[in-house]
């Protein structure tokens, strides 16, 4: 890789995933407002967040510095109504964010942006992609609702709850890629990476430990 890739998030987890799957990148957050437009479906929000974040980070990074950014959204269907479920604000809004996931099934989309240069075109290349997951999860119990808020695991997290952390107790099934869920599809990522020659030449480069 010629020119390290910036990861536009402050995410540990994104940033873990992409230390143990031994990708050399920079960290450089930014802070947009990702307040939803009326009427705007999940998958529009998550490409236009992800975009946007790209694209403010591209302002900061080094010129021509290839950039990867993503965001993370919940998705409940109470009575076929979709509802959006971002980062709760207060533990009030995180108890009705798990109300309403309680014993339903819910998805959980990523959309992610990757923009760099490519040096033989002379050109600004972007890859936009959204991938969503299924995830069903049982009925909770008074005391488990109380005892999950008291844990504080739903601060920072879409849709109040963190699936790598202890709101693995409650969920009965995952269809898709989990990794897409802790924030960050990994397997399409380093796809795309690849496809588009940001990944070292000698990837991977995983020794015994």
């Amino acid at each position: 890789m010629s020119t390290l890739l910036v990861l536009a998030s402050a995410s540990p987890r994104r940033i873990d995933m992409l230390r143990r799957a031994e990708v050399p990148h920079a960290v450089l957050p930014v802070d947009i407002d990702e307040t939803p437009a009326a009427g705007e479906s999940a998958e529009s929000l998550v490409e236009r967040l992800s975009r946007a974040k790209a694209d403010a980070a591209a302002l900061r990074a080094d010129e021509n510095a290839p950039i990867l950014a993503a965001d993370t959204m919940v998705v409940a269907t109470p009575q076929t109504h979709p509802t959006l479920l971002g980062k709760p604000p207060h533990e009030g809004a995180a108890r009705q964010m798990l109300l309403l996931l309680s014993g339903a099934t819910h998805h959980v989309l990523t959309g992610y942006h990757l923009r760099y240069f490519d040096p033989v075109q002379g050109t600004l290349c972007r890859r936009s992609r959204t991938v969503a997951t299924e995830v069903d999860v049982r009925t909770l119990l008074g005391d488990e609702l109380s005892g999950y808020l008291r844990s504080e695991e739903w601060r920072g997290k879409a849709g109040a709850y963190a699936l790598q952390g202890r709101f693995s107790c409650f969920v009965t099934a995952i269809r898709g890629s989990y990794e897409n869920v802790v924030g960050l599809p990994l397997c399409s990522v380093l796809q795309d990476l690849r496809s588009a020659e940001l990944l070292p030449k000698d990837w991977p480069v995983w020794s015994q430990k």
